[in-house]
């Protein structure tokens, strides 16, 4: 039977209560879903902290309250921290800090220049959201980043909004500053410069993957989440769900916890004949060091 590895990004760094109560912010609430989506199945958990206003942080002792509650709590769970909130406007240095300080089995690595985001709301007549969120400002400031993971021995999931990011995937690899087997988050479905969330520009994204590659699909929004879980599956590749990627369970229905996200994922896999991997199994197939 096959294996797939779910991954549950519990908060990200964008929206809050105000758009579902139930997104946890605290780090206490981050641990306690946490646990929930772990024993719900997810063999990872994605990890952003907020400060005690609910705002995205990048503070490295927010972050080793959240990794030391999991484990303390006998959460075996990959856990896989965030280097991202460049679209909070938090600054590349502070994002970075994680990895040399927490060395955590994964972390996040966008690998392009950035993304111009937002959309056309034809009600209102004007675009909303509207802003560049900047990555990275040449490929030397992208490749030094990546031999930060590649020294400290912390896996990158490389998150890829469109196809021209896996140009700079390939061009580390061949520069020798990723380990092999490449982890590749294919994000769809943001509105503004990232891929339509669709199975025909899945095919595409993974038909130009690198030889080895392992991938997952982060497919955004009510309207996406589950829908692209099953094209993914049947792809072959890994799942994300959470409350990072959709506050919603389905259309015009609000989320309760992350628990939920992942307990309805694994209701799908089971329906196509899959079982959720294992922490062990993921690490396995993703070449991380162990916890």
């Amino acid at each position: 039977m096959d294996r797939v590895v779910v991954t549950c990004a519990l908060t990200g760094a964008q929206q809050g209560k105000e758009a579902n109560p139930n997104l946890p912010e605290s780090p206490e609430d981050v641990v306690a879903q946490g646990l929930v989506a772990w024993r719900a199945g997810a063999a990872i958990l994605h990890i952003h902290a907020r400060d005690a206003a609910g705002r995205a942080t990048s503070d490295v002792a927010v972050f080793r309250r959240i990794v030391e509650g999991l484990r303390a709590a006998g959460c075996d769970a990959v856990l896989n921290l965030t280097t991202g909130g460049a679209v909070a406007g938090i600054a590349l240095e502070e994002r970075l800090r994680v990895v040399p300080e927490l060395r955590p089995e994964i972390a996040s690595l966008s690998a392009g220049g950035g993304s111009l985001l937002g959309r056309w709301d034809e009600r209102a007549g004007r675009w909303v959201r509207d802003r560049f969120v900047p990555l990275f400002s040449s490929h030397e400031e992208l490749e030094r980043a990546a031999r930060l993971f590649l020294d400290n021995g912390v896996k990158p999931e490389l998150e890829i909004y469109h196809a021209g990011m896996l140009n700079n995937v390939r061009a580390l690899l061949e520069r020798g500053a990723l380990a092999e087997p490449p982890l590749v988050n294919l994000v769809m479905g943001i509105p503004g410069e990232c891929t339509e969330a669709s199975v025909r520009n899945l095919v595409f994204l993974v038909e130009s993957l690198p030889p080895r590659a392992v991938w997952l699909v982060s497919a955004i929004g009510a309207r996406n989440h589950f829908r692209m879980l099953g094209a993914a599956v049947a792809m072959g590749g890994q799942v994300r769900v959470g409350l990072e990627d959709s506050i919603h369970i389905a259309p015009g229905e609000p989320a309760r916890s992350n628990g939920q996200m992942v307990e309805k994922a694994v209701r799908i896999l089971r329906e196509m004949g899959a079982e959720p991997a294992s922490p062990a199994e993921a690490r396995a197939r993703f070449g991380t060091r162990g916890a």
